[in-house]
Parts: C-alpha cells; sequence; structure tokens
C-alpha cells in the first residue's frame, strides 16, 4: 500500500527515516557532551539557544515555504545540516577538539531542522488527500519510532568513545537525504505571489498568528500540551545527566550466557528501546480499545500515568524500578496522544486550519525550552524534588486540558440549543 502515496510522501518517509537514524546517535546525548565540557547550568542554557534558534528558524521556514515554495526551503535547510555536520566533524577530530565550535555547528543543523519541518509537513499535505492521510501518517509515525530505536541504541553504546565516527555517518546520511531531496522530490506547490521584500519582515509574520493566539480555548488547551510534553524532553536533558552520574557501571549476566557492562548512558538507550517497541508494537491495539469510548477521561488517565512514570525516572536509581517506570509511562503515552489529537480537532477553527496546526507545532519547541530549564536547575534541587515537579506539571496539563474542554462543550451545547 506505500506504492499507493504519492512519490514525494515515500522520499520523505525515507530521509525522515534516514535523519532520525542519525541524529539519534548524537543529538539526544549532547547534553551530556557540553556538561562534561562546561557545566550542567551552561550546558541547559547551551540546549535552550538551540531550541530558541529552533523554534524562530521553524515559524519563518513555514512563512518561506509559502513564498518561495517547499522543495526550495527544503533543499537549503538539508544543505544546511550537511554543512553542520562537516563542522562539528572537523572540531571534533583526534587532532582539534572546540566544544565552542561544536555548539556554533550544532545551531546552524537547529535551524536547518527548524526551517526544513514545516516546508515538509506542508508538502505533505500538498499531495496527499484526506483519504490517504490516515494511512501516510500512521506510516511515518512507525517510521519515526523505528528509527530513534535504532539511533538511540547506536547512541547508547558508541556515545561516549565514538562520537568522532558518528559525526562521520550524520555527515554520510546528511548527504544521502540532500541528494533524494534534490533530485526525487517534484515541488508540486505552486507560489501564488512572488515575494517583495516587505513579505519578509517581522509584521507579517506576526499578523499570521495574531488570530490565533486570540483563541483562549486553543492557547488553554496548547499550555496543557506543553506541561505534558515537557515532559517527555526531560529524558534527554535531567533524566539523561542523572542517570549518567547516579548509575554505578556493573556488569549484567544473563543466565551465565552472556554479559555486558552496563552504565548510565547504556541505561538510558535501554529505556527509549523498551519505550519505542511498545509505541511501535501497542499502537493498534490501544487504537482499537479506545474506539467507541469517551476519550476525555482516557487523556486524562494517559496524562497521570506518563507523570506518574518520568516522576520515578527523575530519582530512582533501581535498575528493575527504572523499567518499570517505563513501562507506565508508555501506557500513558498510548493513551493520551490518540485522544489529545482527536479532540484537538475539534477545538480548532476549520477555516483556518493551517494557522492552528502552525501554532500547535510550536507546543514542542515551548517544551523542549522547558527541557532544557530542567536540566539547568534539575541537578541544584535534586531528584525528588525534579519528581515532585513532574507530577505538578501532570496537574497543570489535566487542569488546562480540562479548561478548555469545557469551554468547548459550552459553546457546542448553545449552539445545538
Amino acid at each position: 500500500m506505500l506504492r499507493t502515496l504519492h512519490p514525494n510522501i515515500r522520499i520523505r518517509i525515507y530521509t525522515t527515516f534516514l535523519s532520525k537514524i542519525g541524529g539519534s546517535t548524537v543529538f539526544p546525548f549532547m547534553a551530556i557532551y557540553f556538561t562534561r565540557e562546561f557545566n550542567a547550568s551552561v550546558a541547559g542554557i547551551l540546549v535552550l539557544i538551540q531550541i530558541i534558534a529552533q523554534f524562530a528558524a521553524g515559524l519563518y521556514g513555514g512563512y518561506l515555504a509559502d513564498l518561495l515554495g517547499r522543495k526550495k526551503i527544503m533543499v537549503v535547510g538539508e544543505f544546511m545540516k550537511v554543512a553542520g555536520f562537516i563542522g562539528m566533524f572537523a572540531v571534533n577530530s583526534p587532532l582539534f577538539i572546540s566544544p565552542t565550535i561544536t555548539f556554533l555547528m550544532m545551531l546552524l543543523t537547529n535551524v536547518a531542522s527548524g526551517l526544513i519541518s514545516p516546508a515538509a509537513e506542508a508538502m505533505l499535505i500538498d499531495v496527499s488527500t484526506k483519504e490517504t492521510r490516515a494511512f501516510m501518517y500512521s506510516i511515518n509515525y512507525w517510521a519515526v519510532n523505528l528509527s530513534v530505536m535504532i539511533g538511540f541504541i547506536a547512541g547508547g553504546w558508541f556515545f561516549e568513545h565514538h562520537f568522532f565516527q558518528l559525526i562521520g555517518v550524520l555527515i554520510g546520511m546528511g548527504l544521502l537525504t540532500l541528494c533524494m531531496t534534490a533530485f526525487f522530490i517534484k515541488d508540486t506547490y505552486q507560489v501564488q505571489v512572488k515575494g517583495t521584500s516587505g513579505q519578509y519582515g517581522v509584521k507579517p509574520l506576526i499578523k499570521s498568528y495574531e488570530i490565533v493566539m486570540k483563541d483562549w480555548t486553543f492557547m488553554a488547551f496548547s499550555l496543557g500540551g506543553v506541561a505534558i510534553l515537557a515532559l517527555e524532553f526531560q529524558r534527554n536533558n535531567f533524566i539523561s545527566v542523572r542517570l549518567k552520574d547516579e548509575i554505578i557501571p556493573r556488569t549484567v549476566h544473563f543466565f551465565n550466557v552472556f554479559s555486558f557492562d552496563l552504565d548510565g548512558i547504556k541505561l538510558l538507550s535501554l529505556l527509549t528501546v523498551i519505550n519505542t517497541l511498545m509505541i511501535i508494537l501497542f499502537t493498534g491495539i490501544a487504537a482499537k480499545w479506545i474506539r467507541e469510548k469517551r476519550e476525555e477521561p482516557i487523556m486524562y488517565a494517559g496524562f497521570t500515568l506518563f507523570g506518574i512514570g518520568f516522576s520515578i525516572l527523575a530519582f530512582s536509581t533501581s535498575i528493575p524500578v527504572l523499567f518499570l517506570a517505563v513501562v507506565i509511562l508508555s501506557v500513558g503515552e498510548l493513551l493520551y496522544v490518540p485522544t489529545r489529537q482527536s479532540m484537538l480537532a475539534e477545538i480548532v477553527d476549520d477555516s483556518k486550519r493551517g494557522a492552528y496546526m502552525a501554532m500547535n507545532g510550536l507546543v514542542v519547541q515551548v517544551a523542549k525550552m522547558m527541557g532544557a530549564l530542567g536540566l539547568m536547575i534539575g541537578t541544584s534541587l535534586g531528584g525528588v524534588v525534579m519528581a515532585l515537579a513532574f507530577l505538578l506539571l501532570t496537574f497543570v496539563g489535566i487542569v488546562m486540558s480540562r479548561i478548555a474542554l469545557l469551554k468547548t462543550n459550552r459553546q457546542l451545547k448553545k449552539a445545538l440549543s
């Protein structure tokens, strides 16, 4: 059935798969790199700068994709990513190491990703139909999770001692995705009006999001989403550094058949693999179970389990307990992701769907910023306080989502009466 999709969709799924594999071997562990080279506070600031840059580039990238075309922005972004990877490779060689230049090159790759993402999403919508979108996004979601799992396994095992070689792999993946984007993707989007100098300014960009930001129902629901997603981004920030520092390296034996060395970084990759495998294997089962049930209480149950799981990850050093925590948060993720997406569709004004969904995409970037903040303050507060903070975020997510849905229900009843 994959062959029934537009060629652009298939190429984008392939390039996303390759990019995620390469990126997941390096970027989830860069908080550890910067903490080692500087300290946790500086690392948090550097990660926050990266996120802000991607946040701003994403806003502007979507705007430019409408002015200049999808493919042009995607190719420019892929070229910038390759340039950033080559720069990282040059300053992390056995002969010369510069954490500062590494940060600047990583900043370039984050700006590039911010430019690519909205253009690619718009391109997928351009060439898909209502009948094929559900299948398209399902395949893409599955591919992303699988590629992240593969990348995390490789990164967890090789990041600490083979960082230079991993960046070389990134360059190869980047060149391949650049060539595939440049030579195989066809830009079917026709630019309606040629851009003028005035159209590239900040004022028209802000004006395009003004209506969405005045919709307090949508904004409350989005704030709830930020609170929950902020937990997800603690995994690669506070939790990754905590596990590296607090998990004592040991040799794990399996029934006297084989054994391997386990440290905090490898444990993080194993925990992520368990989470990803559960999402890949049980998404269909969860979707079938949720069908024809009330979505709102299921979403809140998912939020609660997700928050409890991450709270345990914030302080426990017991490996069995940490694996149990990942199972708990994975079940929560399986419950809240589809229900929240479904209710989001009911809140969004269909006549301005593009602007609403663009703003919804920024929820992820704000959550990333909160993840970086967790890295900055987590080492000072400690795991137990951070666990309580995670539970507070869960509560905020439930309350803000409830406020939004109550207002939506009142508006619906008023419309029907």
